[in-house]
């Protein structure tokens, strides 16, 4: 996707071969900035921080995270502390686990000498793959987009929290299908959610969608229930951090409020989702373990003063304590649908079995 008419993707490898470079996530939209990941510890730095954030980039960091750990200590214990420590720096987001347990696997055996080399080979091969997944993701999306019927002259949806290129390597997951309905020509509004506590929404989408030229309104978290009501929202869209074999969907904290308020008004409910963001060892969503962030992002936000200083300010009382949990549960019988890069399924172990059939041995 394109910043200022020049082409980036979220993450890629520097030109002396080695360092990593990724958009920081967390100075945006007020500022772009590249940083340079030089070791492991940056890597997971990033991560943990959310530099760089949503579920797919969180899986290519993660790679390229094991990639910097041959390059400075290709032994058998770095190999297993490299993967220790990045599976520690965020707990709900599956590709995590996916690319790890990848990178590990496709290393344990090889020879100390070729494991640097092997390990940016398949990082890079992940963000190309992930690429080409949120392209097609799009692709499928754009189909459903196309049977649907709006009631004004545009379609209107909805999103929370940002399933956009930043949260992937490109293209994005829920916001694939906007974006190619868009250059396909089809007049498309966009509906985003602030999404607090951290803003992905009113910070990361808004950004993007504006830098590609796609028409959108911020609108406050709790304002799309009574756009729906008032037949403003012709369909929601969002993406997740992990989805079960049963088609529960893990997603940024009020997804679940959205969903409600949609079945509710007959709005349909839509999942972008990548393959790796499947947890086919799980079947219940309520055994998802949601990360307790810190209270910080909640009592405190950061902003741009008239003068343009970026500034971070405290925004509840002093003493108040507060609870920041970051992602809640859809039960898939709110899901309309789930958008994958080999189709639209049901949300259900069978509907996803029928995309994903070599799944069903581990059944």
């Amino acid at each position: 996707m394109k910043v200022d008419g020049k082409p980036y993707r979220t993450i890629w490898l520097g030109a002396d071969g080695t360092t990593v470079q990724a958009i920081d996530q967390t100075l945006l939209p007020h500022q772009f900035v590249i940083r340079d990941l030089r070791t492991m510890e940056d890597a997971e730095r990033a991560i943990r921080t959310m530099i760089v954030r949503g579920a797919p980039l969180i899986g290519a960091a993660a790679g390229y995270g094991m990639a910097l750990a041959m390059a400075t200590d290709s032994s058998d214990s770095m190999l297993a502390r490299a993967y220790t420590v990045l599976m520690e720096s965020r707990p709900t987001a599956v590709n995590l686990r996916w690319a790890l347990d990848d990178l590990r696997a496709l290393l344990a055996p090889l020879p100390a000498a070729k494991r640097r080399e092997a390990a940016y080979k398949r990082a890079a091969e992940i963000c190309d793959e992930d690429a080409e997944i949120c392209r097609r993701i799009g692709e499928n999306g754009l189909g459903e987009i196309r049977r649907l019927k709006p009631r004004g002259d545009r379609l209107n949806a909805l999103t929370h929290c940002n399933a956009g290129w930043l949260a992937t390597v490109d293209w994005g997951t829920a916001l694939s299908p906007i974006y190619q309905a868009h250059d396909a020509g089809i007049p498309i509004h966009v509906w985003v959610d602030e999404t607090r506590p951290r803003n992905q929404g009113a910070s990361l989408t808004a950004w993007e969608l504006g830098k590609h030229g796609v028409p959108h309104t911020v609108i406050a978290d709790n304002a799309g229930g009574h756009l729906m009501q008032h037949g403003k929202v012709d369909f929601c869209i969002v993406g997740t951090d992990r989805t079960t074999r049963r088609g529960d969907v893990c997603n940024k904290i009020g997804t679940y409020l959205k969903a409600l308020a949609a079945h509710d008004n007959g709005v349909p409910f839509y999942i972008g989702l990548p393959y790796p963001t499947i947890d086919w060892t799980l079947e219940d969503g309520r055994d998802i373990p949601i990360e307790e962030r810190n209270a910080a992002e909640l009592s405190r936000i950061a902003g741009r003063t008239a003068s343009g200083e970026v500034v971070t300010v405290d925004v509840l009382p002093e003493g108040s304590p507060a609870a920041n949990p970051a992602f809640d549960v859809t039960p898939a019988r709110l899901v309309t649908a789930l958008i994958t890069e080999r189709g639209v399924c049901a949300a259900s172990e069978a509907g996803l079995l029928s995309l994903y059939p070599e799944q069903a041995k581990a059944a």
